[in-house]
């Protein structure tokens, strides 16, 4: 029996049983990646030898049978530190030399008895809903010709091809979330100080979270980062309100995501929920996400050797040093958001149900040699239903919820307010039963 292609939970639990060995789940991962890795481009480094050396290290732990994540193999998005390796973060400029230390987030993934088996793809600092870089260009396993998405694409990818059941990645204005629906894989970003954030958090928008093929995978994983135990399904007649177009009138999003969004609407009202009509996303909200996206640009990418920047991330830079010159960050409209903004937009309703993408994932290639305006209409094109919610803080996931005539995946949205992980993940598990997903892109 392989393990490749099978869930975390499964893999754990046949560790822990003495079912499977650390070091065979691992051999048999790696396997597959050097066999099917390249054409996908989902990975900066594979850490081989590594990985092979901390399986045995898991193997001969005292605690094996405790372990929550037993010999799990698991791809850490390129922004996150993991000791030993350097973090270049999709970028020739960022500094070459080795991380001292794990980034708490994959310490507690080590310490579960996860096994870090390889680092992904990202677009240069983490800043576009592609996964293009110096690096290579991550593609959607559903259709190569396809991005991923992104950020964390080359996580996703990964996850979606079987390559790992787990793969962590971050979220600042829809990194997990988008990448997730654009392969077809749960993705959860948790709300505020959830889980240790990232070294670049983005003005407190962006966080860590996991992504998996299955909502058990994804609430494990998400105790194990959060450190609670709590973080366990559960939705109880809830109040849901269903927008199947979030976005202010006159921006469209595909009839077909729609359509998802009033089906999965009608399953939760079979299961017992209250379903109502939601409001759409005021303009502001769009306005303040797209200048505080420049703004990050501009943060991050301080310091380095701007000649070793791609023209995407120059371009977006300056972009962003302007507004910040002006005034115009979106500093203002994110506090206010936070305060109170969305608690009044999302009105008496305990989660918020809208189509993930706006559109089908772009084409697959280097945006990064592209400027300003390519990437911007590219980025608010498809992806613009995401970001109101790293404004705000909220918990935020996405679940696959049926195929697209083009044959690529569909995801569908929950937002609750903060605190409600438990409730986002129960729904999710009541949509995964009644619409079955294919868990693996084909080969």
């Amino acid at each position: 029996m392989s393990w490749v292609g099978r869930t975390a939970v499964e893999i754990a639990e046949a560790v822990r049983n003495g079912k499977a060995t650390v070091p065979g789940v691992v051999a048999e991962h790696l396997a597959a990646i050097e066999a099917r890795a390249s054409a996908l481009g989902a990975f900066r480094k594979v850490r081989s030898e590594e990985a092979v050396r901390e399986a045995q290290a898991v193997q001969d732990r005292g605690d094996l049978a405790e372990l929550p994540l037993a010999g799990v193999p698991v791809a850490v998005k390129d922004n996150i530190e993991v000791a030993g390796e350097a973090t270049r973060n999709g970028s020739a400029a960022t500094p070459a030399e080795p991380a001292t230390a794990d980034h708490p987030v994959v310490a507690r993934l080590r310490q579960a008895g996860a096994v870090v088996v390889a680092l992904t793809n990202v677009p240069e600092l983490s800043l576009v809903a592609f996964s293009d870089s110096v690096y290579g260009t991550a593609r959607n396993p559903w259709n190569l010709d396809r991005t991923p998405g992104g950020s964390s694409g080359g996580s996703a990818a990964a996850v979606a091809a079987g390559l790992v059941p787990l793969a962590v990645g971050n979220d600042g204005l829809g990194s997990l979330r988008i990448p997730g629906a654009c392969c077809g894989i749960i993705a959860i970003k948790p709300g505020l100080g959830v889980v240790p954030a990232p070294t670049h958090d983005w003005f407190e928008m962006c966080e860590n979270g996991p992504l998996t093929t299955t909502v058990a995978d994804a609430a494990l994983a998400l105790g194990v980062m959060a450190d609670d135990a709590t973080l366990t399904p559960r939705a109880i007649d809830l109040r849901i309100a269903v927008v199947p177009n979030p976005l202010p009138v006159g921006l469209s999003i595909d009839n077909e995501f729609q359509l998802a969004v009033e089906e999965a609407g009608h399953a939760l009202r079979e299961g017992g929920h209250t379903v109502v009509p939601g409001r759409r996303l005021p303009p502001i909200v769009g306005m303040s996400s797209i200048v505080a996206w420049y703004s990050c640009a501009a943060e991050d990418s301080q310091g380095l050797p701007v000649a070793k920047l791609e023209r995407r991330t120059r371009t977006l830079a300056a972009a962003g040093r302007t507004v910040r010159t002006l005034h115009l960050d979106g500093t203002r409209t994110r506090d206010r958001w936070r305060a109170n903004g969305a608690d009044l937009w999302f009105g008496n309703a305990d989660v918020l149900l809208t189509p993930t993408l706006a559109h089908i994932p772009p084409k697959a290639h280097r945006w990064g040699r592209r400027g300003l305006t390519k990437n911007t209409l590219l980025n608010v094109g498809y992806a613009p239903v995401t970001a109101a919610w790293n404004l705000a803080g909220w918990p935020a996931m996405t679940v696959p919820y049926g195929r697209h005539s083009t044959g690529l995946p569909i995801g569908i949205q929950l937002i609750a307010p903060p605190g409600a992980e438990p409730q986002l993940l129960g729904l999710a598990t009541h949509l995964e039963s009644t619409r079955p997903w294919s868990r693996h892109a084909p080969n």
